[in-house]
């Protein structure tokens, strides 16, 4: 049997349903934000080095340093890469993150050091006798000051690889020893086993990581941990470096020193013997000398530490959990080296404008903790910049804020880690709500939020609420009005 033709009029009708079917497809794709995907790749980095030789256990070879001849080294880097990110890690030195670059302002957070130079030569400071700084941020581990894998090739892995997620691993075990140690570190092999866990997520514009540790033996173990981060938050990203604008950001009030760096704290032990006020020493540009610092007695409840630089008001900031890592040590090599920078080809030196911050197991270097037999640990960190905040005074994995009050108004400086999420922010004080609207958060600058207190006074609460626009509780603050 014969199907009839169509009438024109159905044809028509039928165009134009689908010129309509696919205009609104268009304008409904043309409105949706642009999905975010993590990329993996594979690419080499070339550094320089004074001209140097080691021995097959690594000790220093005397008579090899040459500081006139300068020699490229070629590493393998894996970068990780949403549309925040630029995460470059070198497994083959150290396994560390060496360069985080905030795409939003094209700035570095992380240092680096663009001509390397081995000091500490013979001087029974370092497991091998020598230390050269490269930078980024790497474990540390069973031994203080750098321990023993800062230069040894970590083994690297890709744990899981898709469009929204992409973590990868580097890992070593404590089966090696320099038998020329000094006395003051441990000898022998630990067998620790450490893998150092680093993900990059879609639509999230900070790195998480995750230590684990684990002591195959059927013994308990003396030992520290520390992951060591060299930072110099919103840097050339060809020439990253600390300077004088640079704040130390840690919630802490007291520092304490070893007496070779009293010189710090200029004799102020007005907190109690050991302890001296941490507000001088916070500036990079109050470092009179090269020194350690460390929080005293330690982070206490304190869940982040990090740098902001206040020449642009961005900085890179550790959130995790500081019970687990109590020990936060600080180091620089002193402000006024770095007044007169000479060019490091033609000068080599192995002091450099950066903010060594450390977290660490144990309170303080050479104070050991003790690892269970058979047994396992895991330490997760959150590196995230900032940026448009002049303070941190509450973070968690999901959002940074600095939240102030004076008696006339409140002030909120916020970033995001995820900014493409909606946000409600409510500010209170008591029942009276002084502000309560939706916000867009703002990747590049950041986000600032000022309400008006009626008659406020002294001592009286403001409390914050920062939820999804689904209703979500991200982050839930309070403070004072001074």
């Amino acid at each position: 049997m014969a199907v009839p033709a169509p009438s024109r009029s159905r044809v028509r009708f039928a165009v134009a349903l689908l010129s309509a079917l696919s205009a609104f497809h268009a304008v409904a794709h043309a409105a949706s934000p642009e999905l975010d995907r993590v990329t993996l790749s594979e690419s080499t980095i070339t550094w320089s080095t004074v001209k140097y030789a080691t021995s097959a256990d690594n000790g220093f070879v005397s008579g090899s340093l040459d500081r006139k001849t300068i020699v490229d080294r070629t590493f393998r880097t894996h970068v990780l890469e949403n549309r925040y990110l630029k995460v470059t890690l070198v497994p083959e030195f150290g396994g560390r993150i060496l360069s985080i670059i905030y795409k939003p302002t094209g700035h570095e957070q992380l240092y680096r050091t663009e001509v390397g130079v081995p000091y500490g030569i013979k001087r029974d400071t370092f497991y091998y006798n020598w230390l050269m700084v490269y930078g980024g941020i790497f474990p540390t581990f069973p031994d203080p000051e750098h321990g023993r894998t800062w230069l040894k090739p970590w083994d690297f892995k890709v744990v899981k690889e898709s469009a929204g997620e992409v973590t990868v691993s580097m890992s070593l075990k404590d089966n090696f020893e320099y038998s020329a140690a000094p006395r003051k570190f441990r000898g022998g092999s630990t067998g620790i086993e450490a893998t150092y866990y680093v993900t990059l997520k879609a639509d999230r514009a900070a790195l998480d990581a995750r230590v684990v540790l684990k002591n195959p033996q059927p013994k308990a173990l003396q030992y520290e941990y520390w992951t060591c981060t060299t930072l110099a938050p919103g840097s050339d990203p060809k020439n990253p470096k600390t300077t004088g604008g640079a704040e130390i950001i840690a919630p802490i009030k007291a520092y304490s020193t070893p007496d070779w760096s009293s010189n710090l704290s200029n004799g102020d032990e007005s907190l109690g013997p050991g302890k001296s006020r941490f507000e001088k020493l916070r500036y990079f540009k109050n470092w009179p000398t090269m020194g350690i610092a460390y929080a005293a007695p330690d982070m206490g409840s304190g869940n982040f530490w990090g740098v902001i630089n206040h020449d642009n008001e961005e900085g890179i900031i550790r959130i995790a959990d500081n019970t687990v890592t109590p020990g936060l040590k600080m180091w620089t090599w002193g402000f006024p080296s770095f007044t007169n920078e000479t060019d490091p080809r033609k000068d080599p030196n192995e002091q450099q404008p950066y903010v060594e911050l450390w977290a660490g197991v144990s309170d303080q270097f050479f104070h050991s903790a003790e690892f269970p037999a058979l047994g396992q640990m895991s330490i997760p960190e959150t590196y995230s910049p900032t940026v448009g905040m002049n303070n941190v005074t509450h973070a968690n994995e999901t959002i940074l804020i600095s939240l102030s009050a004076e008696a006339s108004a409140v002030t909120l400086q916020f970033f995001s880690i995820e900014p493409a999420t909606p946000l409600r922010v409510i500010l209170k004080r008591g029942d009276a709500v002084l502000f309560d609207e939706a916000v867009k958060a703002d990747p590049k600058n950041g986000n600032r939020i000022s309400a008006t207190i009626p008659e406020g006074h002294s001592g009286e609460q403001i409390q914050l609420t920062i939820r999804t626009a689904e209703g979500k509780e991200l982050i839930a603050a309070e403070t004072k009005i001074k």
